[in-house]
């Protein structure tokens, strides 16, 4: 890992803001008006109110939100800056449909309508983050939600136009590091200092963008450093701690161990900018160290006695040298091109990504594993001119995946893994009746090989996806969407040929190398209300999986640790979204706005609870194996899905200032699967308030103070493998300063 000069980077950006801010010093008090119709250009505090009018760039045929057939969500403007946290998961976490599957303050990956992992993609700007998040789930993206400009959600399957690993769908960060225009002024920016109370936090970043002759730059550099944050009890659940028969330390009460964070991120971008298009280049870092808190990888292997065959071993396997800390650093080169107009085609787009990998684990000061990951990805999107009516984009994607992991803790053995795609998108519109109808179309196909080391078998798939989307204005103010979804995604190499003790989950996990491709067949019905002060959705959807790969608990133990497999089973998913915006009011105290927004999944396998399958094992064991039958749980709820939510938020707006107050309540998730607990509702209450002066020449001031669980209410996510032993944190006072320049 290589370490940032932390003091030197933190004077540099607090130098950057306190020239920014000096304009300001001798501004008069007089508040320019606030325009409602600005575009939001690199993070300024002038926005469009409404985001479903923001275009949407993780689509070939770019539009909006609202005429997207394709389920988005997106956060931009003061909505992200309001959202912004530590991880992508918990960015994104409070869009309907979508929460955050937390392994501790370091890592949080989204859920998407109860699917994550190696089932919804992550993405910088179209593009795969390179990291391996989807391999266990306490390893962090590494996207950096604090630099976004804009953050897109697809929720449904997007295996359309992002492959295999976009099935339960797809978040696209778009944070603008290769300029594609020279923009509206020679030089531009955004500087920000902020601090947080629960983890003593400290978050500073600079961001530069402008432009000489016909070339433009981007440079962007982050530093956030938090200690271990505080909790309002105990770190283990007073259920957790009678089941193991513990009695509560006063000691350990307030705050949760090994919880520190510290990030450093930067990133230089340089584009030609043409006539008739780009051509830019980008090269930046991502480093981050954080601790798993509640002794996740504290798995006593052999503690007591375990049997094989009758035979009888105590105090065989490891013991924790220390608290585990992660170290992620990547580094990634990106090309990016785009042309116009090229004979019958309208435009070119070409995105091309190498990244560099590397993720250490540290038991105390020891080594325990390393992982290795060296990705290549391409991109192309050629849109054609209207055929026939039609609308359309041909797209190429193809990836390639070097991955190892060196150490005590490899579960996984070394593989290749390479994937090409090329699919097909179109949309027609029609007009029948006096009413606008759209017809969207789309055809994918996939080839993904991969190579694996030692006596595994290689495998081969072959996807093949598409999917029809219609949307009728049945007048101005309401509009109907139908979409059908087929989908396919191949095994991942972690579901194919895990062997091994898998310390992050506490379980030891076996792969079959025989699984075979996964099916999703979706259907989903939205309406959308636009009528006065009122706009309001509701969605109701169902997908149903086809050999769904799921990982299976038994009732067997290996080197001490519970034997889980991964088991394939058809599977049934329905859920409901909905979301109401009403401007309440306007009058000379300012403007009034409600929002409100719930939604619930139930995800469970067609085989009822408690049906189960027997298997035979091979259990290592010095220098021979036992073979040992396992019942493999098959039926029932699936596990860790997140239970249903209702939010509501009010917010105020007049001249300068800004406020919201807002609530979400989790249910209790009693639907739960085998061997798994059910988790308590709770409510999280949050609130912002802003301060903005608005200077000449684009130049902008604001002061913000949030709250997050206001309550000081303890927390654990049904979505945690953790939830046990790792509660959310407690009541966060954020304060800081934003420039725009």
């Amino acid at each position: 890992m290589r370490e940032s000069h932390s003091p030197l980077k933190r004077a540099a950006l607090s130098a950057a803001l306190s020239l920014a801010l000096a304009p300001f010093a001798a501004a008069q008090a007089q508040q320019a008006p606030q325009a409602e119709d600005h575009t939001r250009q690199h993070g300024h505090p002038s926005e469009p109110k409404n985001l479903q009018a923001v275009e949407v760039r993780a689509t070939p045929l770019a539009d909006t939100a609202e005429n997207l057939t394709i389920p988005v969500e997106v956060l931009a403007g003061s909505k992200l800056d309001e959202a912004k946290a530590g991880t992508l998961g918990a960015t994104v976490s409070r869009l309907p449909g979508v929460q955050s599957a937390s392994f501790g303050p370091g890592v949080g990956r989204p859920i998407i309508r109860g699917l994550d992992g190696a089932r919804v993609q992550v993405m910088s700007d179209g593009l795969g983050s390179g990291d391996v998040s989807t391999v266990s789930v306490d390893h962090a993206v590494s996207i950096e939600p604090f630099l976004a400009d804009q953050i897109e959600v697809l929720k449904g399957p997007a295996t359309l136009l992002y492959g295999s690993g976009a099935i339960g769908g797809a978040v696209n960060v778009v944070d603008g590091r290769i300029p594609e225009s020279l923009g509206d002024a020679p030089f531009s920016g955004r500087a920000e200092l902020r601090g947080g109370s629960v983890n003593d936090e400290r978050t500073s970043l600079l961001r530069l963008d402008g432009n000489t002759g016909a070339f433009a730059f981007h440079f962007d550099a982050l530093h956030r450093e938090a200690g271990d944050y505080a909790i309002p009890g105990y770190a283990e659940s007073a259920a957790h701690m009678a089941e193991e028969g513990e009695t509560p330390d006063p000691d350990e009460k307030g705050t949760l161990d090994n919880s520190a964070v510290r990030t450093d991120g930067a990133s230089l971008g340089v584009s030609w900018i043409g006539g008739s298009g780009y051509l830019g280049a980008a090269y930046s870092l991502f480093n981050t160290r954080y601790g798993i808190p509640g002794g996740a990888h504290q798995h006593a292997a052999g503690d007591g006695e375990h049997d094989h065959e009758g035979e009888e071993h105590e105090g065989e396997g490891h013991e924790e040298e220390g608290p585990v800390q992660i170290r992620l650093d990547q580094r990634r080169t990106e090309v990016r091109g785009g042309w116009n107009a090229i004979g019958p085609f309208a435009s070119l787009r070409v995105k091309l990504a190498n990244t560099d990998y590397t993720h250490t684990e540290f038991e105390g000061e020891e080594v325990g594993t390393v992982f290795f990951n060296d990705s290549t990805e391409l991109r192309a999107e050629l849109v054609h001119q209207p055929i026939a009516g039609w609308d359309g984009a041909l797209g190429l994607q193809a990836s390639k995946r070097d991955f190892s992991a060196v150490g005590a803790e490899a579960f996984v053995p070394s593989s290749l893994s390479r994937d090409v795609g090329i699919f097909w998108v179109g949309k027609h519109g029609f007009n029948i009746g006096g009413r606008d109808l759209q017809l969207d179309l789309g055809l994918r196909h996939d080839r993904v090989r991969m190579d694996v080391s030692g006596t595994a078998p290689d495998r081969d798939f072959a996807n093949t996806s598409a999917s029809l989307g219609l949307t009728w204005h049945a007048s101005d103010a309401l509009h109907f969407n139908v979409g059908l979804d087929r989908a396919q995604r191949s095994p991942t190499a972690e579901e194919l040929y895990s062997n091994g003790l898998h310390v992050a989950t506490g379980g030891f996990e076996l792969g079959d190398a025989g699984l075979d491709r996964e099916t999703a067949n979706r259907i989903e019905v939205g309406m959308r209300v636009h009528h006065g002060p009122i706009e309001a959705a509701i969605t109701a959807w169902r997908a149903d999986y086809q050999d769904f790969v799921f990982l299976a608990s038994t009732d067997a133990e290996i080197e001490g640790a519970p034997l889980r497999v991964w088991h394939q089973g058809d599977a049934r998913f329905t859920g409901a979204e909905a979301k109401l915006d009403w401007d309440i009011a306007d009058t000379r105290s300012g403007s009034w706005t409600l929002g409100l927004f719930g939604d619930l999944v139930r995800a469970r396998l067609d085989d009822p609870a408690g049906t189960t399958s027997t298997i035979e094992v091979e259990v290592p064991h010095d220098d021979h194996a036992h073979a040992i039958e396992a019942n493999v749980a098959t039926g029932g709820n699936l596990p860790r899905i997140a239970p249903a939510r209702l939010g509501a938020q009010l917010r105020w707006e007049s001249g300068a200032w800004r406020a919201s107050l807002g609530a979400v309540r989790y249910a209790r998730q009693d639907r739960v699967a085998e061997f798994e607990e059910e988790t308590a509702g709770y409510t999280l209450v949050d609130a912002h308030v802003a301060w903005h002066l608005d200077g000449t020449d684009g130049r902008a001031l604001e002061v913000f103070l949030d709250g997050a669980n206001l309550t000081n209410r303890e927390a654990r996510p049904h979505t945690s493998f953790l939830k046990d032993v790792v509660p959310l944190p407690g009541r966060n006072i954020m304060f800081g300063v934003r420039a725009f320049f």
